[in-house]
């Protein structure tokens, strides 16, 4: 967890939302649309800052979002990649615990937190969708917590293209994140996880067509290593 946040300022959202009076409906869960806007993000473009008032709820409608927390020391701790159809900003609080960036070009939905805790309020459906997409992130940090406290590095990288490629659902996994990203993700440096993928093609689990294409060749070798 070493690398710096290059991310770029925010753009303020709230005079697009005065000039959007008709607003389409953004889809958070089953059970659980609301009205909301969308906006498009450029590479590194900082989506939210941390600690900043938690105003929002996003969901990704393509592209590559990660969330990540700035520590004391200046390192960057990776928290999370948001795929299309993710959703993320949830809080407990009224801030934002990490920032949220792009991490290439996308596009965010953005539905306002008080219009989501109104919907709940009002109707159970609603409230158990709010509770399974809490429940569902609150299971993810279990799963990063068990992964950096208990696995080295190549079983750590193994977890995590297993988890992608289910999210992909194939064998193939198209990485948007950068290497920095992924070490500071999985609490190693940029040159162990280059080293690991080297390792793991050498021993014929994965292939590398490209620095950013990963083809699983053998997931029970992967699920092996993964424990």
């Amino acid at each position: 967890m070493h690398g710096l946040s290059v991310s770029t300022p925010h753009t303020d959202i709230r005079p697009l939302l005065r000039t959007q009076p008709t607003q389409p409906l953004v889809r958070l869960a089953e059970g659980l649309e609301l009205p909301g806007v969308s906006m498009p993000f450029l590479r590194n473009e900082e989506i939210y800052g941390q600690d900043e008032p938690a105003e929002f709820v996003y969901r990704v409608l393509s592209g590559t979002v990660r969330t990540c927390r700035q520590l004391a020391d200046g390192r960057r701790q990776v928290e999370a990649f948001h795929l299309a159809g993710d959703v993320f900003g949830l809080e407990c609080g009224d801030v934002h615990y990490a920032s949220a960036e792009a991490v290439g070009d996308c596009e965010v939905a953005l539905v306002r937190r008080s219009a989501v805790e109104t919907a709940a309020r009002r109707d159970g459906t609603a409230a158990r969708a709010l509770w399974l997409l809490a429940t569902s992130d609150l299971e993810r940090v279990r799963r990063l917590t068990l992964t950096l406290a208990r696995k080295g590095a190549t079983e750590r990288v193994a977890s995590f293209l297993l988890a992608m490629s289910v999210r992909g659902g194939g064998d193939v996994v198209d990485l948007s994140m950068s290497r920095n990203d992924l070490a500071d993700h999985l609490g190693l440096t940029i040159e162990t996880v280059s080293r690991t993928f080297t390792q793991l093609e050498r021993s014929r689990l994965i292939e590398l067509p490209s620095p950013r294409r990963v083809v699983l060749r053998d997931r029970r070798g992967l699920e092996a290593l993964d424990g």
